[in-house]
């Protein structure tokens, strides 16, 4: 009886590890500030407890708006160049971004349209940032795969 006790106990961990829940995150801010906290903090910090009730979260960020600016390897030749704030912090940004991709499979996506009408290129992305044609066509592609929306601005 102990042992079928045990291995009830063991499947229904399993099967709750295998429980994901899904964020698809429409990311508009601006402020160094709020993203800092929602995103470069916030994002780890959910995931952590998802994965301490051993249930997983995968998040997708597709970026737009005011955010364009996070996402950028250089800010020279942008409209960005004279954000001192961010240009103190940009580099920290990108190493955070990376760290959230390797350690919490975060998966950033940005509007590719809006780069082109910032005259943003797109070889200044970060590697692990991939251009969609539009923000919008990207939230509903994943809202379609059971993503929840959840907008940040």
């Amino acid at each position: 009886m102990k042992i079928m006790i045990a291995l009830v106990l063991s499947l229904v961990s399993f099967l709750r590890a295998q429980e994901v829940h899904k964020a698809v995150i429409d990311l508009r801010i601006g402020n160094l500030s709020n993203f800092e906290n929602s995103i470069l903090k916030g994002i780890p910090y959910v995931i952590e407890i998802y994965r301490n009730k051993l249930e997983n979260l995968k998040v997708v960020v597709v970026a737009h708006g005011n955010s364009y600016k996070f996402f950028l390897k250089e800010l020279k030749n942008t409209p960005y160049k004279e954000d001192k704030e961010l240009l103190k912090k940009y580099k920290e940004i990108g190493e955070r971004l990376k760290s959230l991709v390797k350690v919490y499979n975060v998966r950033f996506e940005i509007c590719e349209a809006g780069m082109r009408a910032r005259k943003i290129p797109v070889e200044n992305l970060y590697p692990f940032v991939k251009p969609v044609p539009t923000a919008l066509n990207s939230i509903i592609y994943w809202q379609e795969k059971g993503y929840k929306y959840m907008l940040f601005e």
